[in-house]
């Protein structure tokens, strides 16, 4: 039978077809293939001519993601994606189509792409496609990959950066540890010169020391060792002939090495993990994960030089939870065949109802989502490019390709949503896959990227051209705003036009804000600092002498002097304003240094005429009384509060009368808060000399009411934070327990499994609430399900099994309620310190078509905001049971449609679907074929 290729509109089919053909005529396969390639540069040729059967995806071309090397050669460029005008996307985005999200996840050499293959074929165990269309299934078929490409590898080594070394110095009588670390340094900086390191110490029996520790192989020179016993024995000889050697004896030796910052981080946490003093060759401690993965990420990371051969990518196309997986399955061929025509390249599908990889492993993701393994290189030694405007059209041809397969998909620019820049693999790393993953940033920075991101801050960026890039979308959003037709698309463009306007306006104060510290110079910064410790001096003292004041003054001009000599002529108004600030508090200190010398004198002057004026029978009397009630010790303390909150209400009396200026008012208000607040906390503490006196004074009483609340707030809280942690230690003991019982269970007990699985999830996400939870939430451990009735085809499967049928929604109840069970201890002991807890099991009604637009829409503004990044999916049980309920409307939508086709309505059949079936056939005589060889190979 001749098959006609121009009859397939895609090239996916041309090759497959092609493919087949030559198969079934007897052809080896790879003659078959090398019969196939020149049929379809063939057909490229004509369709680039205009010939009939060329594909509209302009077969044969590389596409604009590659860059052609070597000898000239006749190619054939493809037809550009023509881009969407930014407000049509924007309009549809609006309307609820998804962003097209296409990540290159990473690359490798020749010498990963075995691993590659792995990961995404899970193991084998999913069905893996190549750029023909031949399905690829079990591992010698994948095995045989590596050999097929390897003619298209560099297989340039990766460059050994981080070596593990241990040593045995043969030394002893140390006067402290101390004096052991400073001569272990001692004796590794003979060895490694300038080298960076990190080492531990372990004491042996008869007093000689191992260290083990990692070093960075490259030396400041550009020395690189191989991290081998060749380099050991290297290092060996500069140690013997060095000075140290006669000091004690010492043996190096390599244990390994590796490749970049990921892996000296992971093994340097490690290192600390294992020991608890670790330190660097400075002798700085490294006392945590956190400040080994900074040494690493941010001072040997310059050192490394690291280098990794770039064989092949590893690219992920995502869509959104509920996408039709066999339409996206064919906009991911239709996209790969279009974008990398020419190279080789395999994919696999990963769907959450077929993917074997469990959710606490890092499968099952709520999205369906492709893998791809890409050869960097094509047969005719084109390269692919990898730039942000590659990656832009990747996702614009992705978009085009799925809109073809009925999925409304849209191009997008985290720049039109105000979303905050990605992060990358390198940043970060997991450390719970559980639902969705959670990661720790590798340093400071790239923590607060992921919080960033995470958190969805709304953030611009500070370009020039992406400045006029948001002018431009702003505009757009507010022409999507004027012409949408109904409510929500409206609403939805103003809410991002106005996030737009927000970001950049705080942008813009953000910026003029720090133009002081990036513009005047690491001598403005340092004086700047001199300036801010003075006046913060002057804060941090509560009473002066004129002649500590006149000191202080001087210390602030001073600083004021040198600031004034480091600002440029473009930033004086900036340092006016600062030199005005900081001059009127000097001022403020100055009245109040008077107010404490007219007090003194006032109280001298009560003290000379207390004799003429009244007899201080009384208030001996008074104070003898309260002594003798309280204690000494007590009424001096309280008498000495209270004698400052005196001191501030006459300054306050006598500012109000006009006697001082009124700029000082703040401040004495200030103080005579501070002074209640600490009368207030010694009644508290005890002193009950200021409760009697309390009595007497109205806005002390309050003061100590105020003072008794928030003292047994804080008694409540630390009790609750005991018994969160407590709880928590219960759920991570039963978490483990689950883990060993789910390693002991065999894989195709899927009921076991699932139920042991379902319990993990529910006390994972119980432990993660209790890691956020705050004095006024509520623990929600609630649950949610729709419930879709009677269900005909499970009540029939049950009664023909033999068992009673029982709802889904009886059995989600059922597990709900069970999984509460096992908990309630633990929950008694949460409610019982203040903890409001939801645990209620609720029923949805299916929803009909509107709620499922309602739904399809919101969600969509979920992702319109975010880059793309969609491994990770929060509140995942909800998202799952919404995702059921579109699964079980669409089933009942192709009932109904089948019904009508049997009715009497008819389908249109073109000469490329009267292929289809001929196709199939012999697709099933190879593999049959295959199956009997095999069978051949074993006997």
């Amino acid at each position: 039978m001749e098959i006609f290729f121009g009859a397939f509109t895609s090239e996916w089919e041309q090759r497959r077809a092609a493919l087949l053909h030559e198969l079934s005529s007897g052809g080896g396969g790879a003659s078959a293939e090398e019969g196939m390639r020149k049929r379809l540069k063939q057909l490229a040729q004509l369709g680039a001519t205009g010939g009939g059967g060329g594909s509209n995806d302009a077969p044969g071309g590389r596409g604009s993601g590659s860059k052609g090397r070597g000898a000239p050669r006749a190619q054939v460029t493809p037809a550009t994606t023509v881009a969407r005008p930014m407000e049509a996307r924007l309009a549809a985005v609006a309307k609820g189509s998804q962003p097209a999200v296409v990540k290159m996840a990473s690359y490798g050499g020749g010498a990963r792409v075995g691993a590659m293959l792995n990961y995404v074929s899970r193991g084998g165990e999913l069905k893996v496609e190549n750029e023909n269309g031949r399905i690829l299934e079990g591992r010698e078929e994948l095995a045989r990959i590596r050999g097929d490409w390897d003619h298209l590898f560099q297989n340039r080594a990766e460059s050994r950066d981080i070596g593990s070394f241990s040593v045995e110095i043969a030394a002893s009588g140390f006067a402290s540890d101390e004096a052991l670390h400073e001569q272990v340094r001692s004796t590794l900086t003979s060895g490694f010169g300038d080298r960076r390191y990190a080492y531990a110490i372990a004491k042996n029996e008869g007093g000689s020391v191992t260290v083990q520790g990692l070093v960075v192989l490259r030396s400041g020179q550009g020395e690189r060792l191989t991290g081998d016993v060749k380099a050991a024995g290297i290092i060996q000889g500069r140690y013997d002939a060095s000075a140290g050697a006669d000091e004690a004896a010492a043996k190096f030796s390599f244990h390994g090495y590796g490749n970049g910052v990921e892996f000296g981080a992971s093994r340097l946490r490690g290192l600390v993990d294992r020991h608890d003093d670790v330190r660097d060759d400075r002798g700085q401690l490294i006392a945590n994960e956190k400040v080994a993965g900074d040494l690493v990420q941010k001072e040997w990371r310059g050192e490394l030089h690291s280098r990794k051969s770039r064989d092949v990518m590893h690219v992920i196309m995502s869509a959104r939870a509920g996408t039709d997986v066999a339409a996206f399955e064919g906009a991911v061929r239709d996209f790969l065949a279009h974008q990398f025509a020419g190279h080789r390249y395999v994919f696999a599908m990963h769907d959450p109802a077929s993917d074997p990889k469990e959710a606490g492993e890092g499968g099952k993701r709520p999205h369906v989502h492709a893998h791809a393994i890409v050869a960097m290189k094509s047969d005719s030694g084109d390269r692919i490019e990898t730039t942000p405007a590659v990656f832009r059209e990747w996702r614009s041809v992705m978009a085009e390709k799925a809109r073809e397969h009925g999925i409304e998909m849209e191009m997008t620019d985290r720049r039109e949503f105000a979303a905050p820049p990605a992060f990358t693999r390198t940043q970060v790393r997991p450390v719970n896959r559980e639902g969705r993953t959670e990661h720790v940033g590798t340093s400071e920075a790239a923590q607060s990227r992921y919080d960033a991101k995470r958190g969805g801050r709304r953030t611009v960026a500070k370009s020039d051209r992406s400045r006029q890039y948001i002018i431009k979308v702003q505009e757009s959003w507010q022409k999507v705003a004027l012409a949408g037709g109904d409510r929500q698309t409206v609403a939805y463009a103003t809410q991002h036009r106005k996030y737009l306007e927000s970001s950049v306006s705080t942008a813009q104060t953000e910026t003029s804000g720090t133009v002081i510290r990036a513009d005047f110079g690491s001598n403005f910064r340092i004086n700047l600092a001199t300036l801010q410790e003075m006046v913060l001096e002057g804060q941090e003292v509560r009473e002066m002498s004129r002649a500590e004041f006149e000191t202080y003054e001087k210390k602030v001009e001073t600083a004021l002097f040198k600031l004034e000599r480091s600002v440029s002529a473009d930033d004086r108004a900036d340092f006016d304003e600062i030199a005005g600030l900081a001059r009127d508090f000097v001022n403020q200190k100055r009245e109040l240094v008077d107010l404490y010398e007219q007090r003194k004198e006032a109280l001298a002057e009560q003290g000379d005429e207390a004799p003429r004026s009244a007899p201080r029978g009384s208030a001996n009397d008074d104070w003898d009384a309260a002594v003798a009630k309280h204690g000494e010790a007590v009424v001096e303390a309280g008498n000495e509060v209270m004698i400052e909150m005196v001191h501030y209400r006459e300054g306050l009396d006598r500012i109000e009368a006009g006697e001082f200026s009124a700029d000082g008012k703040q401040g004495m208000q200030a103080g005579l808060y501070q002074a209640m607040e600490r009368a207030a906390q010694l009644a508290v503490e005890g002193n009950s000399y200021l409760r009697d006196v309390a009595e007497q004074d109205q806005d002390l009483r309050q003061a100590i009411d105020r003072a008794e609340k928030q003292a047994e707030v804080d008694r409540q809280d630390d009790g609750r934070a005991d018994v969160i942690k407590a709880v928590q230690t219960v759920i991570a003991d039963r978490i483990d327990r689950l883990n060993e019982r789910l390693s002991d269970i065999a894989e195709d007990s899927y009921a076991t499994r699932n139920e042991i699985s379902a319990e993990r999830q529910f006390l994972a996400d119980m432990n993660g609430q209790l890691d956020k939870l705050g004095p006024e939430d509520v623990l929600d451990l609630s649950r949610t399900e729709t419930d879709y009735g009677y269900d005909e085809e499970e009540a029939a499967s049950a009664r023909e099994s033999g068992v009673d049928y029982v709802p889904a929604i009886e059995r989600d109840r059922q597990e709900h309620e069970s999984h509460i069970d096992s908990v309630a201890p633990q929950l008694e002991q949460l409610r019982a310190h203040g903890v409001t807890i939801d645990t209620d099991f609720k029923i949805a009604a299916p929803p009909s078509q509107r709620d499922f637009d309602a739904y399809m829409d919101e969600l969509a503004k979920e992702f319109a905001e975010a880059e793309p990044d969609l491994d990770d999916t929060r509140e995942a049980h909800e998202v799952a049971s919404t995702v059921d309920a579109t699964n079980r409307l669409e089933d009942r939508l192709n009932k109904d449609k089948e019904a009508a086709q049997r009715s009497g309505e008819t389908t249109r059949t073109d000469p490329a679907q009267q292929h289809i079936p001929r196709l199939e056939e012999l697709e099933r005589e190879q593999m049959q074929q295959r199956e009997r060889d095999r069978d051949d190979r074993d006997r």
